[in-house]
């Protein structure tokens, strides 16, 4: 039953994949709150493979720096839930194709 027990490198298989689904729909979909999800996703993965590496390491330093990446996401949530809702108040649409009010 060792083959069962989750080591490394499935971890960080894990990490891969979720980052690359996560890079995937913000590369293809339009739709702003799944492209936000997304994000998510992607830092979600990241911080999997901190923590990985900090425990291989028998090292925090990985740990604490998780913590700063969920502030920054905290923060990317608020702000950019904000910026979804004021499109969606202007627009009515929270297609990211149709947004063009930063050009001139």
């Amino acid at each position: 039953m060792e083959f069962l027990t989750p080591n490394t490198y499935s971890y960080l298989t894990v990490a891969l994949i979720m980052f690359t689904l996560g890079a995937i729909g913000v590369m293809t979909r339009r739709n702003g709150i799944v492209v936000f999800m997304c994000i998510e996703l992607m830092l979600n993965a990241v911080n999997l493979s901190l923590v990985t590496f900090s425990r291989m390491h028998n090292d925090a330093n990985g740990s604490m720096l998780v913590f700063f990446v969920m502030c920054v996401a905290a923060a990317e949530a608020v702000v950019g839930l904000a910026v979804i809702i004021a499109l969606f108040r202007n627009k009515l649409d929270i297609d990211i194709n149709n947004v063009n009010i930063f050009k001139w």
